[in-house]
C-alpha cells in the first residue's frame, strides 16, 4: 500500500469516527484496517482503496484539502455533505464494514485489561503433515479433498474400515491455544476464505463468510447443531430419490454423540439469550436454548474466530482425531487442483487420485481409486471443472444459502452481548413459514451489525454497543443461486420474490421481540431507515422497502453437486456417488438436494456418514 492510500485511509477512518483526539483507539484504526485489507481478496480491497481514494478527491474539491488535513469538523461537514448525494453516499458503504470491524477491535483492545486465564486445554493428537514436506507423489487408498463436516467424516469412516486415508486442507492448523494469543478480528482474517469478504453478486449482493482451516467451516461456526427436520428428510427422499434420507435418524443420533450434542444451559447464555427468551415467553412464541456441541461452555462469545477453551467440539477437536487414530493423515496447506482420472479402465473412467499445489506453487500427486470430494459448496464445481468432471448441466447450480438478515435493539441497561454464548436461543414461531430466528452475538470488539451514522454519530454509537442486544433470522430459501467458475470460484444469487418477503417479514418479527424485550428502540439495518422508537414506526419503514435495500449475508451454502434419482436433475446418483465416473464420492453440503432449513452441519455429517458407510457396504473395505 502507497503512501497516498495511507493516508486516504487514515483521514477516512479520522472522519467516520470523529476523531477528536480524546481517546487513543482511533489513532490505531488505520493500521488494523489495513490488515484486514490484505487478507481480503483483490477486488475487494480495490473496491474500499479506490472509496477511500474518492472520498478525499471530494474532500479535496470541495475545501481545497484532503481529509487528513481537515480538523475534526470540517471533516464531519465533508462526510455530511456526502450523505446528501445518494450516488456518492455508496462510497461510504463500501468502507463502513471493514472501518467499523477495525473500530470496534482497535475499542475493545484499549479498554479490556489484560488479566490472566486458565490454560487451554491441549487439543488431541491430529497427524498433520504440511504440504511442503509431504512428497511430490504417494499412494493411498482413498484420498479426501476437505477436512470439513463431510469430509472428516467420510475420513474417519472410511480409516476405521481399514483403509489408508489422506485428507487434503487447503487451510493450516489452528490449535486452541493459538486462539487465545489473538484478538477475534485477526484470527476471522486469517481462517476465513478471500478474508470473510467472499461475495455472491446480485441484487442485493450478499456476503457468503465460509472457514478455510483444517476442520472447514465447523471451526468457525455457531456450534448450533438442529437434526435434519422430519418434513426435509421426506421431500428428500421423496421428491428427489436421495437414498440416505429415508433413514438418516440412525446417522444424526451417531453424529449428535461424537460431537456431544446438548442443549445449552441457561447460566451462559448470556443477556442476549435471555432477554430473547423472556420476550417470546410473554409473546407467546415457541422458542427455546439452542442445543450446540459445547459441552462445558464458558460463554466467551468467540465461536465463529474459532473457541479459545476448546469447548466447541468442531471437527478438528472430535471426528478427526478419532480419523487420526485409525490412521488417516492430514496434509495442509495443499489446494486441491483437479481430480486425475483413468479413462481406459473396463467398465468406464474412473479416479485415479488428485493433484494438489503447495503455496510455493509446485505440486504433489497422490494416487488412489477413490476420492471424497467435501470442499465445499461454494468449491466442488469449480474442482470438478478443472478435473473434466463438470459436464452435467446440475453442478454449480440449485445453490440454497439460508439468505439472513440482522436486527439490533438498545437497552436503558447495558446488555453486555458478548459475554454469554454467541448463538444462544432459536425462536421458531415461525419456522413452519421458512423463517428460523435466532439470538446471535457478535465476538468481543466485533459487531457485524452495521451500525448507523457516521462521524459523532457513529462513534457514539459504537461507543454504546454494549447496550444493544442483536437478532438474526435466516430463510428457508429456493435455490436461486449458481457457483461459476473454473480457476476461481464465481457466485451469483438472484433472490427469490418469495424470499425477500420472508425477510422483512424477518425483520418485522425480529423488532416484535425487542420492543417486547424493553428495547427503546430498534435499529433495523435498512441504511435508508435505520431506526424504529415504536412498532408502528417500524411497520411503516417495512412498508415502504424492499429486501433490496437491506444488508443480506448467508452461511449455509448447499445443493451444488446434489444426489437424486433424476439423471437430468442430479449430477450425483441417488446414493452420493458422482454420475459419469466410478470412484468419486460427494460428501460435503453441495451434495444436499435442496436447502436443509436449519443450521447443517448435523445434516452434513450425516449424509457423509451414510453415503460412506453404503460405499463400504457395496465395495468392501
Amino acid at each position: 500500500m502507497n503512501g497516498t492510500q495511507k493516508a486516504s485511509l487514515e483521514g477516512m477512518a479520522a472522519a467516520l469516527l470523529a476523531d477528536d483526539g480524546t481517546a487513543a483507539w482511533p489513532k490505531a484504526v488505520p493500521r488494523r484496517l489495513e490488515a484486514m485489507l490484505a487478507s481480503m481478496p483483490t477486488p475487494a480491497r480495490i473496491a474500499v482503496l479506490s472509496a477511500a481514494a474518492a472520498i478525499d478527491v471530494y474532500a479535496a474539491a470541495r475545501t481545497g484539502k484532503r481529509l487528513h488535513a481537515l480538523g475534526t469538523d470540517e471533516r464531519e461537514a465533508v462526510i455530511v455533505s456526502l450523505t446528501t448525494r445518494s450516488s456518492l453516499a455508496q462510497l461510504l458503504d463500501a468502507v463502513k464494514v471493514p472501518l467499523q470491524l477495525a473500530a470496534g477491535t482497535e475499542r475493545m483492545l484499549h479498554q479490556t485489561q489484560r488479566t490472566g486465564s486458565l490454560a487451554p486445554p491441549n487439543d488431541p493428537p491430529l497427524d498433520c503433515t504440511p504440504a511442503q514436506d509431504w512428497p511430490s507423489r504417494s499412494t493411498a487408498d482413498v484420498v479426501v479433498v476437505g477436512s470439513g463436516a463431510g469430509g472428516a467424516m467420510a475420513a474417519r469412516t472410511l480409516a476405521q474400515a481399514g483403509l489408508h486415508v489422506v485428507i487434503l486442507e487447503e487451510g493450516e492448523h489452528h490449535t486452541t491455544a493459538s486462539f487465545g494469543r489473538r484478538a477475534p478480528l485477526d484470527r476471522f482474517a486469517e481462517m476465513y476464505r478471500d478474508g470473510g469478504a467472499t461475495i455472491a453478486i446480485g441484487n442485493p449482493p450478499i456476503i457468503m463468510p465460509a472457514g478455510r482451516a483444517v476442520g472447514g467451516t465447523t471451526v468457525v461456526n455457531s456450534g448450533t447443531c438442529y437434526r435434519t427436520p422430519q418434513h426435509v428428510l421426506s421431500r428428500w427422499s421423496k421428491r428427489f430419490g436421495f437414498e440416505p434420507a429415508a433413514d438418516l435418524d440412525p446417522h444424526l443420533d451417531e453424529v449428535e454423540r461424537t460431537l456431544r450434542v446438548a442443549t445449552q444451559p441457561l447460566d451462559v447464555l448470556g443477556n442476549n439469550g435471555l432477554l430473547t427468551l423472556a420476550a417470546a415467553e410473554k409473546l407467546g412464541w415457541a422458542a427455546a436454548p439452542l442445543r450446540r456441541n459445547a459441552p462445558g461452555c464458558k460463554g466467551s462469545c468467540q465461536c465463529i474466530v474459532g473457541c479459545p477453551t476448546g469447548s466447541k467440539q468442531s471437527v478438528q477437536l472430535s471426528v478427526l482425531p478419532e480419523a487420526s487414530a485409525a490412521g488417516a493423515r492430514i496434509v495442509t496447506s495443499a489446494r486441491a487442483m483437479r481430480l486425475l482420472t483413468d479413462p481406459d479402465t473396463p467398465g468406464g473412467p474412473r479416479a485415479s487420485g488428485v493433484l494438489a499445489r503447495r503455496p510455493d506453487g509446485t505440486e504433489l500427486e497422490i494416487l488412489s481409486p477413490l476420492v471424497v470430494v467435501a470442499a465445499g459448496a461454494l468449491q466442488s464445481p469449480p474442482l470438478l471443472r478443472r478435473s473434466g468432471l463438470g459436464g452435467h448441466p446440475g453442478v454449480g447450480r440449485n445453490l440454497s444459502v439460508h439468505p439472513a438478515t440482522s436486527v439490533a435493539g438498545r437497552f436503558e441497561q447495558p446488555v453486555t452481548p458478548w459475554e454469554g454464548v454467541l448463538q444462544s436461543v432459536g425462536v421458531e414461531e415461525l419456522h413452519q413459514d421458512g423463517i428460523l430466528i435466532e439470538a446471535t452475538a457478535p465476538p468481543p470488539g466485533m459487531n457485524s451489525f452495521i451500525l448507523p451514522g457516521l462521524g459523532r454519530e457513529l462513534r457514539r454509537e459504537l461507543e454504546q454497543s454494549g447496550h444493544l442486544a442483536t437478532l438474526g433470522a435466516m430463510i428457508a430459501d429456493r435455490p436461486s443461486g449458481r457457483v461459476l467458475g473454473r480457476d476461481r470460484t464465481l457466485l451469483r444469487y438472484d433472490l427469490d420474490p418469495r424470499d425477500a418477503s420472508r425477510l422483512l417479514r424477518a425483520v418485522r418479527a425480529m423488532g416484535q421481540l425487542l420492543f417486547t424485550a424493553g428495547a427503546r428502540e430498534v435499529l433495523t439495518g435498512i441504511p435508508a431507515a435505520p431506526r424504529a422508537r415504536t412498532r408502528e414506526e417500524l411497520e411503516q419503514i417495512l412498508s415502504r422497502v424492499t429486501a433490496r435495500q437491506m444488508h443480506v449475508s448467508a452461511f449455509h451454502p448447499t445443493g451444488t453437486v446434489a444426489a437424486g434419482a433424476d439423471t437430468q436433475i442430479a449430477p450425483a446418483g441417488h446414493d452420493g456417488q458422482l454420475r459419469g465416473i466410478h470412484g468419486v464420492l460427494i460428501v460435503d453440503g453441495s451434495v444436499l438436494p435442496s436447502c436443509p432449513e436449519v443450521n447443517p452441519q448435523l445434516s452434513i455429517m450425516a449424509a457423509a456418514l451414510a453415503i460412506t458407510g453404503t460405499y463400504l457396504a457395496r465395495h468392501g473395505a
